[in-house]
């Protein structure tokens, strides 16, 4: 089945996900000070991508926000809704003019495109009754496996492994999900010093077997540089045609630079490179957001 995701040049991820309802002229500034995003001042209607934290900067879910003439909607892209509900619960106070109202299912469609980091431009969610925009009428809507497989591909962090509830936005290349020209939020004074000091302790990467031993990989595995510690491998697909395993893995600081890395307990090596995701961050203007970028980068 993989050949197909790998083949076609474009395809449609069509999948339900839990949406959180807010209601109340407060929305707009609770989501705000509660995720890493810019929300105030943002259209209704657009579609705002945002990281929902801890109290030290570690993503705890990531979340798409549309603000409303009555509210917001928070679709759960990924992580677990209830946590997401009862933390905003806890947080909400009567002078927020903000209150929860009814959960539900939000059906939700992306065009991914081979080669290409992921494109929110090319999202958009779907009532029951509408339908998809025309030019997106061919495009074959792609499976579970055939979602891996672009994702490992791309350097998307969507996995059980790379979201355990540890990891912060940066290790994860998901820089744009953050906002660092904004006041206090949730998880902000880590992530600001994790901006202004330059430095992370690991960072995601895309990985390829290069061994003709074909061993299977698998989720947990441990990486290493010249028998030291240099990784885990978080997520593996195999290339139907070849055999290969391919997928992501979180390399520490110092093995960053190796073209090369041994898998633990095999004579297995992998080749890392940096996700294509990488390569697309926004240009910043600030000082803090510059060095993001270059957190990155390196």
């Amino acid at each position: 089945m993989m050949s197909r995701g790998q083949d076609v040049k474009a395809l449609i991820w069509d999948a339900r996900f839990p949406l959180i309802r807010l209601e109340g002229q407060g929305c707009s500034s609770f989501l705000h000070g509660q995720t890493s995003a810019k929300v105030d001042g943002c259209a209704h209607g657009d579609l705002i991508q945002a990281c929902w934290l801890n109290a030290t900067g570690r993503v705890q879910a990531l979340l798409e926000i549309r603000l409303d003439s009555d509210g917001a909607d928070v679709l759960v892209l990924n992580g677990d809704s209830s946590s997401v509900a009862g933390g905003f619960d806890r947080v909400i106070f009567p002078a927020d003019q903000v209150k929860l109202g009814e959960q539900r299912q939000q059906r939700r469609m992306q065009r991914l495109e081979a080669g290409k980091a992921p494109d929110f431009t090319q999202v958009i969610w779907l009532s029951e009754a509408s339908e998809p925009p025309s030019s997106w009428a061919d495009l074959t809507a792609c499976n579970a496996e055939e979602l891996e497989c672009w994702r490992n591909k791309q350097g998307w962090p969507l996995g059980d492994q790379e979201l355990t509830g540890d990891t912060n936005p940066f290790e994860l290349g998901l820089s744009d999900w953050v906002e660092l020209n904004k006041g206090c939020y949730l998880g902000q004074e880590t992530v600001a010093k994790l901006a202004s000091r330059g430095g992370v302790k690991q960072q995601l990467r895309c990985w390829q077997s290069t061994s003709e031993i074909q061993k299977v990989l698998k989720s947990g595995d441990q990486l290493k540089l010249n028998n030291s510690r240099a990784g885990i491998i978080t997520s593996v697909s195999t290339d139907m045609a070849t055999g290969n395993s391919f997928g992501l893995a979180l390399v520490r600081r110092q093995a960053l630079d190796a073209e090369t890395l041994q898998v633990e307990d095999s004579d297995v090596e992998v080749s890392i490179a940096r996700p294509v995701s990488y390569t697309h961050l926004r240009a910043h203007e600030t000082r803090g957001n510059l060095v993001c970028r270059r957190l990155l980068e390196k």
